[in-house]
């Protein structure tokens, strides 16, 4: 009801799955994403697979499945997100809080836990995804050292708060600031470029 094509036109909706861990996962060349993501089904399950192993162990002994067919009938064995449900919203949690520098103490306040619990959970995060945090050490020390950060075509962030020399809570927010902004920086220039692409289109005018 909000928008409405002119006569002769049509409204096209056009969207990107996951995209920010997309391009967290191209940004980082960080094999475990990249594979999840060729391999497809569930992103969530298969980051909750990588982190936890007896979830792993229960999918290799076919005790739960990652996805199924449905077209095939109910599932003959329950599936990772109905059967670790827990550990799988954890690590959905983390899959985009990794990307917006979500800190042990935020995740802590929101699992209702300790800030050990928290720590443990996302260490085993980054222990799947070792590249993703080098990353993220590298991104940092460029904003301390050069006060900005540039997204994928090249744009940039100016972070002045994220200079050594400064203190308090504005350092903090720069150097989340410093690895957020490359991602969803990026995905802006991505989701520009495909507008502008769709808008060209000759297959589109027809």
């Amino acid at each position: 009801d909000a928008f409405i094509a002119e006569p002769g036109n049509t409204l096209i909706v056009a969207d990107y799955g996951q995209l920010e861990l997309r391009l967290m996962a191209h940004m980082t060349s960080c094999e475990s994403m990249v594979q999840a993501f060729k391999s497809g089904g569930c992103f969530h399950s298969r980051t909750a697979m990588g982190m936890y192993p007896f979830i792993k162990d229960a999918v290799d002994s076919g005790d739960v499945l990652l996805e199924w067919d449905y077209s095939k009938g109910q599932p003959t064995v329950p599936l990772v997100k109905d059967h670790f449900g827990s550990e799988r919203r954890k690590a959905k949690t983390l899959n985009f809080s990794i990307a917006y520098g979500k800190t042990v103490h935020g995740l802590a306040a929101d699992w209702g836990i300790t800030t050990d619990e928290a720590e443990k959970t996302l260490q085993a995060w980054y222990d799947d995804r070792p590249e993703v945090k080098e990353w993220q050490e590298k991104t940092r020390n460029m904003a301390k050292g050069l006060g900005f950060v540039r997204t994928i075509m090249g744009r940039y962030r100016e972070l002045p708060d994220a200079s050594p020399n400064n203190y308090g809570p504005a350092v903090g927010h720069a150097l989340r600031a410093a690895i957020n902004s490359p991602i969803q920086g990026s995905a802006a220039d991505v989701v520009m470029m495909a507008m502008l692409r769709l808008w060209r289109s000759e297959a589109l005018k027809d």
